[in-house]
């Protein structure tokens, strides 16, 4: 017999050489069931011929070589009989179902025996089992001395098996990447991915599929005992059939925004799993405690990627039904338009599958699939690369290869714990086949490894599809390389992109240098001066430049998108830079007359040269444990404490900054800025403390990556700002509230 049972328990009816029970068949039909009877007694017979005792090698490989042809031939009809059990499936439910749930007899007892196989894995085995014996032949000549007799025979035989094995991976791989559907042809896999979908105001992570005639959504379904990794359907929709939504923003259901706050948690918790992880592979190098850190590490980011994402993409079927992913940026999106509008030229026709055909389909995805983990950190376990911690300054020089005028500009995305944010856009170039933008940005880097652009067309009128919006002429990406990007030089690069190319240039400042705190020796100007000499100066409480520039965004930046995340142009910022320094008279006709990202990119600049941090060094370490209390009221009183320690300069113009962050968040549903994304602008510049106080190395090994505790201590001194932004007031003694109320000086 062929040794297999049903689900039931009962020996299948191959054994006697019977077909299962089933309504009457057409006649033509009867030889299937027959076929696959025969190549699954192949697969216990050549199982059976792989198992070596290694009482002795020579014997044991002799006949093993000997075994070749035997399974040349099985692997020559191997997609014979995979297809052949294909259309059993599909004749006959029961046989599908059957086929799916085998238990497979066998010399080892346990909890092997309550394992499940589908009848393809089965026939499969053989084949895989040729891989295993390689292996096991190249350990036994690894550990064999040269001087024993069998190492010559070991030689010959790991030779002959690696022959045999190149021989067939050509024929055996393709199918592990396909799957033959009614009419012969092959559905391939393009495509998957793990995306979040929402479905009824909730978040759920989804495993997409993306076939060369249709998309399908899966879900895992929980492991359990014995069983394998399973999918479960939610739905498909055919390519001929998709469609991409483009409903108004106002009428479509709204998008559940995650806090900022749980966001940033889970980040901690991920950077304090990945520091154990670090001190766990120094002290043992591995074991259970490890994995079960990895484990988490695993659980943590896969919550991570199902609250991060907030940008829809829709898509919906012929019927009209639709369907809404969350994802991490504009560049993604477009990534899934352009694979499924290309796919799409080449399928015509509308089609249905079966309940059965969809099982079989969904079963498939187990062995077709090429993501196993969510996309982020902990698929990298090999790569002790953490990305780059830093300032990215990145200067877009001009685009080559358009074959019309357009208003073209661009946008700059990086990445951050595994999701893409966008951090800068260049001004419109317009009326140009070749424009030339030449702006400068400096790009704040948290762990990021890529940097993509994007190329719009500013148009007024609808997309072909109905949707209102600039469109996208061309998208690229480049990889960070932390090695070419260690020196101090500008790096040229050029991406290509849709016959049109961008160059671009880079250099790059590790967080470590560029934050590090420069002794204040200029006599004048304001820039790397103390604050204190600066109000003293200017016989003013808050510094002249703090108040310009706050006054600049409130009146025209308050409404502006990402204002303090977006990058300005670095050239416009010198420029102003230069004219605060020179005390220039036409300050305020330059500021009007530049774009607000750079007026907001000079405020961050003034903050992060001061030669000392504005809440000092000195309290620098009494904020940081006064934020780590867990006694709200120890806190509050703790954190107003400190702040009211401060030297008169530094609290009066902290207060003035921090009354504007208030108004800047209170149009967050306009300008997407809340409280806690400020609160990562501006934390680490107003509080990083000198090299002494800090937890950097001060001579640090990689100085282009930045350690986890060093993230760790950033999001603290994020969480400081953070707690004084939600404070609704800060209740200072009299005589500093006097000082501050009744002072004619701002």
């Amino acid at each position: 017999g062929c040794g297999f049972k049903s689900r039931t328990g009962r020996d299948c009816a191959h054994e006697q050489g019977t077909e299962p029970p089933t309504a009457p068949r057409a006649p033509q039909q009867k030889w299937l069931p027959t076929a696959v009877c025969v190549f699954t007694v192949c697969v216990c017979v050549f199982t059976a011929v792989c198992v070596c005792t290694l009482d002795g090698i020579n014997a044991e490989h002799k006949f093993r070589a000997s075994q070749l042809g035997v399974y040349r031939a099985f692997v020559d009809n191997y997609k014979v009989a995979v297809e052949t059990a294909e259309k059993c499936c599909q004749a006959n439910s029961q046989f599908a179902e059957i086929s799916e749930n085998l238990k497979v007899k066998s010399a080892k007892e346990g909890k092997d025996q309550n394992a499940k196989n589908s009848l393809e894995s089965l026939l499969y085995k053989p084949v895989d089992r040729v891989t295993r014996s390689t292996l096991v032949l190249h350990d036994l000549l690894k550990h064999t001395p040269s001087s024993h007799p069998d190492h010559p025979l070991l030689q010959d035989a790991l030779r002959i098996s690696q022959n045999f094995l190149s021989s067939i991976n050509e024929e055996i791989t393709p199918r592990r990447q396909s799957m033959t559907v009614k009419k012969g042809e092959n559905r391939q896999l393009l495509r998957d991915q793990f995306m979040v979908e929402l479905v009824e105001g909730s978040r759920k992570l989804r495993h997409v599929f993306l076939f060369t005639d249709l998309l399908l959504c899966a879900k895992l379904k929980k492991q359990t005992g014995g069983q394998g990794q399973q999918y479960d359907c939610k739905w498909y929709i055919p390519l001929a059939d998709v469609t991409f939504q483009t409903i108004d923003e106002s009428e479509s259901s709204p998008v559940p925004q995650i806090p900022e706050e749980e966001i940033d948690a889970m980040k901690v918790k991920i950077s304090q799993i990945k520091n154990e992880m670090q001190r766990e592979k120094r002290v043992c190098k591995g074991g259970k405690v490890l994995d079960r850190l990895r484990k988490k590490l695993c659980e943590q980011e896969s919550l991570l990627l199902l609250i991060s994402p907030c940008m829809a993409f829709r898509v919906s079927n012929r019927n009209g039904k639709g369907y809404t992913f969350l994802i991490s940026s504009d560049y993604e999106r477009e990534e899934w338009r352009e694979i499924i509008r290309e796919q799409q030229k080449k399928c015509f026709k509308s089609f249905s599958l079966t309940s059965l055909e969809l099982q079989m389909l969904t079963n498939s995805c187990v062995k077709l699939q090429t993501v196993h983990n969510v996309p982020l950190t902990i698929n990298k376990e090999y790569d002790e690369s953490t990305g780059l911690y830093g300032f990215l300054n990145v200067i877009v020089h001009s685009a080559t290869g358009l074959k019309q005028s357009l208003n073209l500009y661009c946008t700059l995305e990086v990445d951050t714990f595994g999701y893409f944010v966008n951090k800068a856009k260049t001004r419109v170039y317009r009326d140009a086949t070749e424009p030339n933008w030449n702006e400068e940005f400096e790009i704040e880097l948290e762990g990021s490894q890529t940097l993509r652009l994007l190329c719009y067309s500013k148009v007024r009128q609808c997309r072909d599809d109905g949707e209102n919006m600039d469109r996208i002429m061309a998208k690229g990406q480049i990889q960070l390389d932390p090695q070419s990007l260690q020196g101090k030089d500008w790096q040229r690069t050029v991406i290509s992109m849709n016959g049109i190319e961008v160059k671009l240039s880079m250099r790059f400042t590790s967080r470590e240098f560029s934050l590090k705190r420069m002794p204040s020796r200029k006599q004048s100007g304001v820039f790397g001066v103390k604050i204190g000499a600066v109000t003293k100066r200017e016989h003013s409480k808050v510094p002249l430049i703090v108040r310009q520039c706050v006054e600049e965004i409130e009146r025209r930046g308050l409404e502006e998108v990402g204002i303090y995340r977006v990058s300005g142009v670095a050239t416009d910022i010198q420029a102003l830079k230069a004219a605060f320094d020179a005390n220039n008279k036409d300050i305020s006709v330059m500021m009007s007359e530049m774009d607000v990202n750079a007026i907001a990119g000079t405020l961050k600049l003034y903050f992060r040269e001061l030669p000392e941090p504005l809440f000092t060094d000195e309290l620098y370490a009494n904020f940081t444990e006064g934020i780590a209390l867990s006694d709200s009221v120890a806190k509050e009183s703790c954190m107003l404490n400190l702040l009211l320690s401060l030297p008169e300069p530094n609290l009066l113009t902290f207060l003035f900054l921090l009354d504007h962050l208030k108004r800047v968040a209170e149009n967050e549903s306009v300008n997407k800025m809340s409280f806690h994304n400020l609160a990562t602008v501006f934390g680490p510049t107003l509080l990083r403390p000198s090299e002494k106080d800090s937890k950097i190395p001060s001579n640090p090994t990689q100085p282009i990556s930045m350690s986890d505790s060093w993230s760790l201590e950033v999001m603290s001194q994020v969480q400081v700002l953070l707690y004084f932004l939600q404070l609704e007031a800060i209740p200072t003694p009299d005589s500093k509230r006097q000082s501050m109320l009744f002072s004619t000086e701002v």
